[in-house]
């Protein structure tokens, strides 16, 4: 029997250039087309949140098309097809800006289908990329695979938002189409040249023992709702979606409050608190990097379980010291503690993104695309829930409380809460990278 083939750093990078592509066009329909309907066209805030919150709900489908790509036993096609859809989804996402300024009703409906496709496609790409990485990566370089993973996707995000802006300005519905049409192309062409030929370099190796071992484990003839209950029945699998959810519902909550507090609760100016917002951004690179070189290699310090959960508790701590900013006032070094949250964060991220690549592949092999679908499905729905769910929260409590400064308070305390719960259900995942679950927690109290 043929020993597995691994993917060595540069077809990791590789792959990586997919998650580019991929950021490239989402940062555009999430992002530029949102400020062109709130800016250029008059419209409301809530219908590009809206339509965004839309995008992350469709990808509730993400284990389905895990279960396709596990099935058909080649990620690459459900990859590149969903970057084809995400594409087109994205040029039509800008017609329907250009027609919603038109007619509001019939261009919102078009809008709709158009954050459906997507949606649709960054799920079925997303989650087929992600397992075939997990697939072929060595269990020494997964937290490094994640780091490189995200960080080749926010440089899609940098480039293509500054490209865009370059080329929008001035603006012109033409512009915008034009611009979204050769993003798309142009994130096509990359993850073809990215992605071919990866999935064959290990096929040549080790496909013909584990599709055997993967058929007898689980039958081809599985239907889908079958495959996603016996995931279910996982005790590993039903915990840790628990713990995506409830831990990127905290990560994702924060994101949309950093500046509007910087600026009602300490004065900074719009300059200023966009200054704090990349001190935060910085420490998420800086934490990515620092797990990923200590959990890669021959010499490890640490497990990425014990990394996910000290990643947890050094976030909640980070956000209850943002709380008692509220106490001390501008003496207070809310840079140093924006910095430690942005730290705690990478931390956590990637730590977890590698614990996720490691459990994928724990129980039936065949199950491994319905696994990362059902996190990446939890993971979307926390993302769509997150950002409502905080500034719903301070604008309550700032109506009742009459005080900004309490509003922030009361919300980064539930979200330092929702860390703690996530650092709770960390505990109890199952090793995945070898040592037993009394070493993990001495790890994690070590962190």
């Amino acid at each position: 029997m043929s020993s597995p083939r691994h993917l060595g750093w540069l077809g990791i990078v590789r792959l990586g250039l997919v998650q580019s592509a991929l950021g490239a066009i989402v940062v555009l329909v999430t992002s530029s087309l949102n400020r062109v309907m709130v800016v250029e066209y008059q419209l409301p805030a809530m219908l590009p949140g809206a339509l965004v919150a839309l995008h992350y709900a469709v990808q509730m489908a993400r284990p389905r098309f895990g279960f396709g790509s596990d099935r058909g036993g080649r990620r690459t096609r459900w990859i590149l097809g969903g970057i084809a859809l995400l594409g087109l989804g994205g040029v039509l996402c800008a017609m329907a800006t250009v027609s919603i300024a038109a007619h509001v009703f019939w261009g919102f409906l078009f809008a709709i289908l158009a954050y459906t496709l997507v949606g649709l496609g960054v799920g079925a790409a997303g989650t087929s990329l992600l397992t075939l990485l997990a697939s072929q990566v060595d269990e020494r370089r997964r937290a490094a695979a994640a780091t490189i993973m995200w960080v080749l996707m926010i440089a899609g995000f940098a480039v293509t938002s500054t490209l865009a802006g370059h080329f929008l300005d001035p603006y012109s519905p033409q512009r915008l189409i034009l611009v979204m049409s050769t993003a798309a192309l142009a994130a096509f062409a990359v993850s073809v040249v990215a992605v071919w030929g990866v999935e064959q370099q290990r096929q040549a190796g080790s496909h013909r023992a584990e599709s055997r071992s993967e058929r007898q484990t689980s039958p081809a003839d599985l239907d889908f709702r079958a495959a996603l209950r016996r995931v279910w029945a996982e005790p590993e699998a039903r915990s840790f979606t628990v713990f995506v959810f409830v831990s990127m519902l905290a990560y994702s909550a924060q994101e949309l409050l950093m500046e509007p507090f910087a600026g009602l609760v300490f004065g900074y100016s719009l300059g200023a608190s966009a200054a704090l917002s990349g001190q935060q951004h910085a420490g998420v690179f800086l934490g990515m990097i620092v797990v990923g070189l200590a959990c890669s290699g021959g010499r490890r310090f640490g497990s990425l379980r014990a990394w996910t959960i000290g990643g947890c508790l050094a976030s909640a701590i980070a956000l209850l010291s943002l709380a008692g900013a509220n106490l001390v006032g501008p003496a207070w070094p809310l840079q140093a503690s924006v910095f430690a949250l942005g730290l705690s964060n990478g931390v956590f991220a990637v730590s977890a993104i590698g614990s996720m690549m490691a459990l994928a592949h724990k129980g039936e092999a065949a199950g491994a695309g319905v696994r990362m679908g059902l996190w990446g499905a939890a993971q979307a729905v926390a993302f769509a829930v997150g950002g409502l769910f905080s500034t719903t929260l301070v604008d309550s409590a700032r109506h009742f409380l009459g005080s900004p400064a309490a509003a922030f308070g009361i919300v980064f305390c539930a979200e330092a809460a929702l860390f703690i719960i996530a650092a709770r259900f960390a505990v109890r995942m199952a090793s995945t990278d070898g040592e037993s679950m009394a070493d993990a927690r001495a790890g994690a109290l070590g962190v």
